[in-house]
C-alpha cells in the first residue's frame, strides 16, 4: 500500500513540475449534472431501428435468397455492434440464425405471434 501511495505522490510532483515549467494552471472541468435516468428514456432524435422482417416472409423464399438476406443482415448486425448498439445486434444475430436454419433446412418456424423470432417471456405464455 505504501508503495502505491509513494508512486502517486511521485507522479503528482512530476505533474506539478511540468505545469510550472509550461505555465499551466490546472482547472476543474465544468459540466452540468445529467439525469442518470436520461439514457433509459427514448430520445426523439434517435431513429428507431428496423429489424428483419417477420419470419412469414422467409417461408416463401428460396435457400439462395435466404442466404443473401442473412448476409445483408449480418452487415447490419456488425454495424450495430461497431456503434455499441448491442441489443439491436443481438436481435439481428438471432434473426440471422433463424434464416440460416431455414435455408439449410434445419430451422424451426417460430410460434405464431412472436415478433422477430424472439422467445416468449418466461412465465407469461406470450
Amino acid at each position: 500500500m505504501q508503495r502505491a501511495i509513494d508512486e502517486t505522490n511521485r507522479r503528482r510532483d512530476r505533474q506539478i513540475e511540468h505545469n510550472k515549467k509550461h505555465n499551466i494552471t490546472p482547472a476543474s472541468i465544468v459540466k452540468s449534472v445529467a439525469d442518470i435516468m436520461e439514457g433509459a428514456y427514448p430520445s426523439p432524435k434517435k431513429a428507431r431501428y428496423k429489424f428483419a422482417e417477420p419470419s412469414e416472409d422467409y417461408d416463401t423464399m428460396s435457400p439462395e435468397q435466404l442466404m443473401k438476406r442473412a448476409e445483408k443482415l449480418e452487415k447490419q448486425m456488425l454495424k450495430h455492434a461497431r456503434d455499441l448498439e448491442f441489443e439491436a445486434a443481438a436481435r439481428l444475430r438471432d434473426d440471422i440464425q433463424h434464416i440460416r436454419g431455414l435455408a439449410l433446412g434445419t430451422g424451426l418456424a417460430p410460434e405464431k405471434g412472436l415478433e422477430y423470432g424472439m422467445p416468449p417471456l418466461a412465465g407469461t405464455g406470450k
